[in-house]
C-alpha cells in the first residue's frame, strides 16, 4: 500500500505560479511513476505530468509543456510541480498519483487550485 498526500494548492492569479509537492509513504520500494492529474467539474480526470522513478523520464499533457515541469529529486517518495503561467481555466482539482509494481495506481485527496481572472 502506498499514500500519499498533496500539498501546496490555493488561489493563484491568471499568469501566476504555484508548486503543488507529493509525499509518498508506505511500500515506496514498488513505486515505477509518480504523477499529476487534475479533473474540472464535470470533466474526465487528466494527466497533467508524471516522472518515471528510476530513470527520470517525464511525460507531459500537450496543454502543460514547457510551462508545468515536474520533478521528484531522485527520490521515489516525492514529487513535485512546478505550475507557471496559469490559465483562468475551470478550477480543476489536481491529484497526486503514484503507479506500483505490476500496475496499482494510488490517489492523494487531491488539492484544489483556483485561477483568479
Amino acid at each position: 500500500q502506498v499514500q500519499l498526500v498533496e500539498s501546496g494548492g490555493g488561489l493563484v492569479q491568471a499568469g501566476g505560479s504555484l508548486r503543488l509537492s507529493c509525499t509518498a509513504s508506505g511500500s515506496i520500494f514498488s513505486i515505477i511513476d509518480m504523477g499529476w492529474y487534475r479533473q474540472a467539474p464535470g470533466k474526465q480526470r487528466e494527466l497533467v505530468a508524471s516522472i518515471t522513478t528510476s530513470t527520470g523520464r517525464t511525460n507531459y499533457a500537450d496543454s502543460v509543456k514547457g510551462r508545468f515541469p515536474i520533478s521528484n529529486g531522485n527520490a521515489k517518495n516525492a514529487g513535485s510541480l512546478q505550475m507557471n503561467s496559469l490559465h483562468p481555466e475551470a478550477t480543476p482539482v489536481y491529484y497526486c498519483n503514484a503507479r506500483s509494481w505490476p500496475a496499482t495506481n494510488y490517489w492523494g485527496k487531491g488539492t484544489l487550485v483556483p485561477v483568479s481572472s
